[in-house]
């Protein structure tokens, strides 16, 4: 299966063990957009409002033609800044996408308390709380 991995910059240290694993059952793995510079985004707010708008915009589109040409989304929705099973924006959106390309949604934790969980429980995916064979 081809599988595109979703998650915060903070834990992009997690993805290569995470990667690996995938790999190693004969998975194809699609990495975060910005996975190669983490904290680019950091370094494009600097240079003004306009620059990172149009910036993120790109992303956006990026992410939305990686979840297009994958099978499934797997979104790694680990703790961040003491928030458990986070989900951002951005992963939103990209389950979103997932959602309504009919493509599978993995959830690595359970779903987050918080405003969205009724749109991420409407989206079905399949929390797999950290087995990554039950990617199938």
């Amino acid at each position: 299966m081809k599988i595109f991995i979703c998650c915060s910059k903070h834990i992009y240290n997690k993805i290569p063990k995470i990667k690996a694993l995938l790999e190693s059952q004969g998975h194809i793995i699609t990495l975060p957009n910005s996975f190669d510079a983490p904290m680019k985004e950091e370094e494009v707010k600097k240079e003004g409002d306009e620059l990172h708008a149009e910036w993120k915009s790109n992303m956006i589109r990026r992410q939305e033609q990686k979840v297009r040409e994958n099978d499934a989304i797997l979104v790694l929705n680990m703790e961040k800044k003491k928030i458990p099973n986070y989900i951002g924006g951005a992963t939103f959106l990209e389950m979103f996408q997932a959602w309504r390309l009919e493509k599978k949604i993995f959830l690595y934790n359970p779903i987050p308390e918080g405003m969205l969980k009724d749109e991420i429980c409407a989206f079905r995916p399949k929390i797999i709380n950290q087995d990554l064979r039950q990617i199938v």
